[in-house]
């Protein structure tokens, strides 16, 4: 019963298949299949290739240029049927990853507050607010506006005297 269903079904697929072809007589892409199991008669991709395109009823970018190059090799196939085949493969979307973003840190250190901090800590080595954003700035973190704000203050009050 269900080898009965899968006739029926493979049936109507085919005539889908074939009502929605714009010439439905003319299958260039077959043509080339059998002229290639014929070339190769071993050879597992033509099979598989061929099963594919009978099967779905179609044949992916990458499947098209592999038949291409095969199909190129062979001398009895009219150059017209490889011309069709070539222009079957640039109307299909070509697909390619692009190169991942490079990536850039969260947090670029400023050089000018890390010229203040050490010009603090040249003077004044124990200065507990400034070692401590030294261990901030060491540390890649980022500084809010208050603490820059207050690390230019102590630059102007303990330094540029």
């Amino acid at each position: 019963m269900a080898i009965y269903w899968q006739c029926i079904f493979r049936e109507s697929y085919e005539k889908i298949f074939m009502l929605n072809r714009k010439r439905p007589d003319v299958d260039i892409v077959n043509n080339v299949l059998e002229a290639a199991k014929i070339a190769y008669p071993n050879s597992a991709f033509i099979q598989s290739l061929w099963l594919q395109y009978h099967e779905r009823g179609g044949l992916s970018r990458k499947q098209l240029e592999g038949l291409y190059g095969k199909a190129s090799k062979i001398k009895t196939i009219p150059v017209k049927w490889l011309a069709t085949i070539e222009a079957e493969i640039l109307k299909k979307p070509a697909r390619f990853k692009s190169a991942p973003p490079t990536t850039k840190p969260l947090y670029s250190k400023d050089e000018r507050i890390g010229k203040m901090i050490s010009s603090i800590l040249e003077k004044y080595p124990g200065h507990k607010r400034v070692i401590f954003l030294n261990g901030k700035y060491n540390h890649d973190e980022p500084f809010t506006p208050a603490e820059i704000g207050e690390l230019e203050r102590f630059y102007k009050l303990l330094v540029s005297k």
